[in-house]
């Protein structure tokens, strides 16, 4: 319900009528809606958390790995629109803030370990900045939620995903890299 209206968007009274419950069994195990939303962005980001790491133990070359990751969150966030987000930063900034830390120690870890894979198997280029190239890929797929920018009536967040991951990889990948890249499109596109 979060994810499909966001997190403002839905009543204490809503959450017990989906559920089938009281509201007063709700609050036995969170005392406001503020601490179950931060239970739910919490339990959400260490299931997607866990489902990366699975997907790391693959083994794939580190490209598709990437594309990969990109389908498994998109799948885990139901093609998610920005409102969710957009809320959460509105109305429970440290919330969002605390998720935010927490998205960008992960992907720090996670795209530091795949550009050291690729630049080892001969994917990337060698020349990267790598704790730079790290924060540009975090700050683009954060801000591919901006609703201003990537209006969900043009443009579908899988192809604003797939396209910025493409855009990513191309200005990272040798032309091994390239020549891989363009094998995966095909299969991963729309």
């Amino acid at each position: 319900m979060f994810l499909t209206r966001g997190f403002k968007s839905v009543t204490m009274d809503e959450i017990a009528s989906e559920m089938g419950i009281s509201k007063k069994t709700i609050y036995q195990h969170f005392s406001t809606k503020n601490s179950l939303i931060e239970a739910v962005s919490t339990h959400l980001f260490e299931s997607i958390s866990f489902g990366i790491d699975g997907i790391y133990e693959l083994d794939k070359d580190p490209i598709e790995e990437l594309f990969l990751i990109k389908d498994f969150v998109l799948k885990n966030l139901k093609d998610e629109n920005a409102s969710p987000i957009y809320q959460l930063q509105k109305f429970y900034p440290k919330i969002h803030k605390s998720l935010m830390a927490k998205q960008f120690a992960k992907m720090d870890d996670c795209v530091i370990a795949n550009i050291n894979k690729g630049i080892e198997q001969g994917f990337f280029r060698k020349d990267l900045n790598i704790d730079l190239i790290v924060r540009f890929y975090f700050v683009g797929m954060t801000n591919l939620k901006d609703v201003e920018i990537f209006n969900p009536s043009e443009f579908s967040t899988k192809l604003v995903q797939t396209t910025y991951l493409e855009y990513h990889l191309r200005g990272i990948c040798t032309e091994k890299g390239i020549k891989k890249l363009e094998e995966l499109i095909p299969k991963y596109n729309l």
